[in-house]
């Protein structure tokens, strides 16, 4: 089942997001840190109503973040949808012990349907550079890479912008 989280499910969320950095980093995928996802950006998420779980049980085993607000470091890249009216996906994570299951496929066929529903134009998301299984899998649900920003703050390579048109 996909819910809006509620803010009694921080500390879990926060727990799924921790494990998720320690299981990349041993991947030598260092994507999340200490710094991200922070406590208080998943907090504002969740009081913004734009954090979804993904629960099996009472346990939440996955989180992702719909929004319409569109991050300053998107700015430069030359997007396909010409239009604002798009939908910005964030922190897409699924438990560790998990992984392989389709849950993350449950979770972008759940923001894309939102999209559709919501009228938006399109979807608009970044992954990391060096992350290959992530890039693979968004390529193969059709979406185009068009460009490299940068978060300094979790690493020094590039992050690659993603857009689907709806």
């Amino acid at each position: 089942m996909i819910r809006t989280a509620d803010i009694k499910d921080l500390q879990e969320i926060k727990s799924l997001t921790e494990d998720c950095a320690q299981a990349m980093i041993q991947k030598n995928i260092y994507q999340w840190n200490e710094h991200y996802p922070s406590l208080e950006k998943l907090e504002s998420d969740i009081l913004k109503k734009e954090l979804f779980v993904l629960e099996e049980g009472a346990k939440i085993i996955g989180i992702i973040v719909n929004t319409p607000e569109k991050d300053e470091e998107y700015t430069p890249i030359n997007w396909l949808s010409k239009t604002e009216n798009n939908l910005y996906i964030h922190r897409l994570a699924t438990h560790p012990d998990h992984w392989g299951k389709g849950y993350a496929q449950k979770l972008m066929d759940f923001a894309e349907d939102y999209a559709k529903q919501q009228k938006y134009e399109s979807v608009r998301l970044d992954t990391f550079s060096q992350n290959p299984r992530n890039q693979r899998f968004y390529e193969a649900r059709g979406y185009q890479r068009l460009g490299n920003i940068y978060f300094p703050k979790q690493s020094e390579h590039p992050f690659y912008c993603y857009e689907l048109l709806i």
